[in-house]
């Protein structure tokens, strides 16, 4: 990949290139070849204070713009961004190391999606609604401060774009440093349909300097933000000083619940691939697999098979790879780490390892791994790991899987598996977790994406992500 494409020194603000005001960058690292594939600029406050004032100026204007024109917007984006699908998926297979099978079918394909859901919810939506002999009316919230994490660079980002435009908000973006440069094609996109200046604002940056300045700044009205949930707590404490609303996508550690009357083959099989999607970085990846005890040595030999002869790793533009490297070196360590406490702590080590996966010395891989007979004082059954790693999990009892699964201080996604669906819901009620998966149930745009506990605040997609970015006035 030529890395002078993606040599950046701009920002966009206001509806146009604009120069940063460091001569600082960022260098973005390609996670198969360890190469420099191009740079962003470093931000600084002072390139917030720019988007921030461009963002408030465009406010008014834009949320009185009729509902149908912002709809043709967000669909005109969709468009645009469709007609780049390729570039998309290629790039971000370089930036962050999703294999091009991947990268193609939800890197680039989720993004249009969040501006096309937008414009459906909008074009259906009511603004203004009776009680009594009063009027309920909902308005935009206003500036949103939108801070993106890596390891779904362009979808995460536009997951709160699409909605915020819709509701009439203005928006000032913060993509992650670590995998930058797919937001510089939403950027190129929304100038070339026109979009009103000051409604959409880019400012790269790291999170310590530009997502912070987001955040604390006193013209911002809301801050969506994605990522782990320490940086969570961050955002939320300098938001709370100016008292702004505070919208929060963190960590998971989600259980796989399957109950004794599940197909045990079709379950644990797709358990695995509900863990390692995105080699593994996924917050809502299904790292916890509860089975039966007295079944626990056949899930490992189905979850081994898998793992071995499935999930092929390696370079994520050759034919047959299924798992791509990890992000960064520090990720790639991260994992390791984990996997050695694993081992110190007493769980089974069923497949993988911390070991360099063989002929693979450059790239940030990480061997697919699977442990067995973990039990929830063990550090890889609480603590998010974030790769492509397996925890199986025996228990006793329907009540034991429950305990068991809400025994974390996550509370994201999560799986149940049963030969009775109706058994299976029972299940899932009871788990404390803001999604859960019926038999391999697929995900729905349409529905909400959040969590209980310290996995978040608010909710992503549909209805429910839309209105996170309206304020409700009463008119008595």
């Amino acid at each position: 990949m030529d890395s002078s494409t993606w040599t950046k020194t701009v920002h966009y603000i206001g509806g146009r290139w604009h120069e940063a005001t460091s001569s600082e960058s960022i260098e973005v690292i390609d996670a198969a070849t360890e190469a420099v594939i191009g740079t962003v600029p470093a931000g600084t406050p002072a390139d917030v204070d720019t988007a921030v004032a461009a963002a408030r100026e465009a406010f008014e204007e834009w949320s009185t713009t009729p509902p149908e024109q912002r709809a043709k917007y967000l669909q005109l984006i969709a468009q645009g961004l469709r007609e780049r699908s390729e570039e998309i998926a290629t790039l971000i297979a370089h930036e962050l190391g999703s294999p091009m099978w991947f990268s193609t079918a939800v890197q680039a394909e989720m993004p249009p999606v969040s501006f096309e859901v937008a414009a459906e919810v909008l074009a259906k939506y009511s603004f203004e609604s009776s009680v009594g002999s009063s009027t309920v009316v909902r308005e935009p919230v206003g500036v949103v401060g939108a801070i993106a994490p890596w390891n779904y660079p362009l979808h995460q980002v536009c997951v709160k774009v699409g909605p915020a435009l819709a509701a009439g908000c203005t928006v000032v973006v913060k993509p992650s440093e670590v995998a930058p440069l797919s937001t510089y094609i939403l950027a190129e996109v929304i100038d070339s349909v026109g979009l009103p200046p000051g409604v959409f604002n880019l400012v790269q940056g790291s999170g310590p300097v530009v997502g912070e300045a987001i955040a604390a700044h006193p013209e911002v009205d809301m801050v969506s933000f994605t990522g782990s949930t320490r940086a969570g707590k961050r955002v939320a404490e300098l938001a709370s000083q100016s008292v702004k609303r505070v919208a929060l996508e963190l960590g998971g550690k989600s259980a796989n619940v399957i109950l004794p009357d599940a197909d045990l083959e079709e379950a644990v099989t797709s358990g695995v691939g509900a863990c390692y999607a995105n080699s593994g970085q996924t917050c809502s990846a299904l790292t916890r697999m509860l089975v039966p005890r007295d079944r626990l040595e056949e899930a490992e030999a189905i979850a081994q098979r898998v793992a071995e002869q499935d999930y092929r790793i390696g370079d994520p533009f050759a034919d047959g790879t299924k798992l791509g490297p990890l992000i960064s070196a520090v990720q790639r360590e991260r994992v390791r780490s984990y996997i050695e406490k694993g081992i110190a702590e007493g769980a089974k080590l069923v497949t993988g390892g911390a070991d360099v996966p063989d002929d693979l010395g450059t790239g940030y891989y990480v061997q697919p791994t699977v442990f067995s007979e973990v039990d929830t004082s063990m550090t890889i059954a609480q603590e998010e790991i974030f790769g492509p790693v397996l925890s199986i999990m025996p228990y006793d009892s329907e009540a034991d899987a429950v305990r068991i699964a809400n025994d974390t201080v996550y509370g994201l996604g999560g799986g149940v598996w049963s030969g009775d669906p109706e058994r299976a819901r029972a299940v899932a009620r009871r788990m404390r977790t803001g999604q859960v998966s019926i038999n391999g149930g697929r995900g729905n745009a349409l529905t909400p994406f959040g969590g209980y506990k310290q996995s978040g605040l608010g909710r992503e997609f549909g209805e429910f992500g839309f209105e996170e970015f309206l304020e409700v006035k009463a008119l008595l």
